[in-house]
């Protein structure tokens, strides 16, 4: 196996790894994603901004056990019992 053979493998294996270690994340919409703060008491939602073309707005949040991702053009109205962290980006394995 060539040197590039080798490091594309290990980049495939470190993003299994990733995958494995994070549980499933489920993506939504902004409007489902809302809806899901709604049901939370006191949500905690990660936000982030990235995108190639054009700025994004990231969104993440668990509730029952799953984590819900959400990118928005525009910034979302979150509730106001809502604990924020800022990241720099929210990267999601895929």
């Amino acid at each position: 196996m060539s040197a590039a053979n080798a490091a594309g493998a290990s980049h495939h294996a470190a993003i299994a790894q990733a995958i494995k270690a994070s549980g499933a994340i489920v993506n939504l919409d902004a409007y489902d994603f809302q809806r899901i703060l709604e049901k939370s008491e006191t949500p905690l939602v990660v936000t982030g901004k990235g995108g190639f073309l054009g700025r994004k707005y990231q969104y993440l949040t668990s509730y029952k056990g799953l984590f819900f991702f959400a990118a928005a053009t525009e910034p979302l109205s979150l509730p106001s019992r809502t604990e924020v962290i800022s990241a720099k980006h929210i990267w999601i394995p895929g």
